[in-house]
């Protein structure tokens, strides 16, 4: 099916990003659904090789050295597990996203094969793009604030000297906090831009920033809808664990019985946790791809290279980034004319 471009406004977006993952559920929730289910296997199969080296060594002591070797051994292999699987999963986001709004068929298996061929690629994007939206505000503040709350420690602490320190800290994460939310909607859109125009991780976040300019208020606005949606049904998730608590401590248990309940409503809790992480993960990724598109749209004319794509005039419009069919640069729209729109 083919799908056709235009601007957009946001409430357009976010209606579209609705209507992708209703249309998809089940292929984004399967992309989503991979570091999770990952590190699940990992821990059962490291609970597996604690019970039984429990059993063989007939010592439940978690400080032996057969447990500490085993423990070191499970988080060896599962912390590089579960950072390859959560890359699969965020390109793979991005590449079902990216398909499904061109109108394009794609499966989970065919997600994740699109990604193989450049994993290391996006794995270094999403370890720049971390260094520079969080590492480098939090080093800068660490520069301002640290050497004050050694000097101030050094000199022996009172009143004054501990509301100054106070201060210091406290601006200081309030502008890591501030550069941290700025810079992430800089880049936002970068792995949108790695995947679809398949650019290295440094040209990505480069592109990203550019392109992001003049929409970065409505990707804001994205992110807080989204954060109220998580913390709206996260309240809801609680709601089945209260019950089982309130159930048992009404009907009188025993403190055996309650302890069992508490236990029952932890872990049902945390399967309502992951089954809620899984469902809102492709909420961004699908809105931050049609971001993506939109500001192409606006900025490089790219509703218009689509369009003559569909007719046979030009080849793979979707990955072309800022210059247009047959090597001419694509048409910048005028400021007033793309506020416009």
């Amino acid at each position: 099916m083919s799908q056709t471009f235009r601007p957009s406004t946001l409430g357009e977006i976010l209606d579209r990003t609705a209507q992708i993952y209703r249309l998809n559920f089940w292929l984004f929730a399967g992309v989503a659904a991979l570091p999770i289910g990952a590190i699940c296997a990992v821990t059962a199969i490291g609970g597996s090789l604690l019970g039984a080296a429990a059993v063989t060594f007939r010592s439940t002591n978690l400080e032996s050295p057969a447990a500490i070797a085993i423990l070191a051994s499970i988080l060896l292999i599962a912390v590089p597990v579960y950072i390859g699987a959560a890359v699969f999963s965020s390109a793979g986001l991005t590449e079902a996203a990216a398909s499904t709004s061109r109108g394009e068929k794609i499966t989970i298996r065919g997600a994740f094969a699109k990604v193989r061929p450049r994993f290391w690629s996006y794995l270094w994007f999403i370890f720049l793009q971390g260094i520079v939206v969080a590492l480098i505000p939090m080093a800068i503040a660490g520069v301002f604030a640290g050497p004050l709350i050694y000097l101030v420690s050094r000199t022996g602490s009172g009143l004054a000297a501990g509301a100054a320190v106070g201060l210091v800290v406290f601006f200081s994460l309030a502008a890591v906090f501030v550069i941290f939310v700025w810079r992430a909607l800089e880049y936002s859109i970068g792995l949108p831009v790695c995947v679809v125009e398949q650019k290295p991780a440094w040209a990505s976040l480069e592109r990203a920033r550019s392109l992001s300019k003049g929409t970065r208020g409505r990707i804001f606005v994205m992110f807080l809808l989204v954060l109220a949606l998580a913390m709206a049904v996260s309240m809801i998730s609680t709601i089945p664990s209260m019950i089982i608590i309130f159930t048992s401590a009404a009907g009188g248990s025993q403190p055996a019985t309650g302890s069992v309940a508490f236990i029952l409503a932890e872990i049902t809790r945390a399967i309502l946790d992951l089954v809620l992480q899984i469902a809102l993960a492709p909420i961004t990724a699908i809105a931050l791809v049609l971001f993506y598109y939109d500001q192409r749209i606006r900025k490089e004319g790219f509703d218009i290279e689509w369009m003559m794509q569909q007719a046979g005039l030009a080849e793979n419009a979707s990955s072309a980034p800022s210059t247009g069919i047959l090597g001419i640069s694509a048409p910048v729209m005028p400021p007033d004319t793309v506020e416009g729109r």
